[in-house]
């Protein structure tokens, strides 16, 4: 999870608010692009404690989403290959 997005939802969990898109959004110190604080927040509902966790580091966060965008790219890779195989 990114580090700014995962403070925003721990300030708003600990000031007794249900964290949502736009309020995440609004707590940011920083810019994020809306794919990123969705996923935080989708990890975050599947995960509670996450945000107890230490904060990652810029890199390991920028290695997080790099390997995220190409398991993305992997996905559409194997979904064209099956569909060119059954055409």
């Amino acid at each position: 999870m990114h580090p700014a997005v995962q403070k925003a939802i721990a300030e708003l969990v600990n000031s007794g608010k249900t964290p949502s898109v736009a309020l995440t959004k609004a707590c940011l110190s920083e810019s994020v692009p809306m794919p990123v604080i969705i996923a935080g927040l989708s990890a975050y509902k599947n995960n509670p404690a996450i945000i107890e966790q230490p904060l990652a580091s810029t890199s390991d966060q920028d290695n997080l989403q790099q390997q995220s965008q190409l398991d993305r790219i992997e996905q559409k890779l194997d979904r064209l290959l099956t569909l060119l195989e059954k055409g």
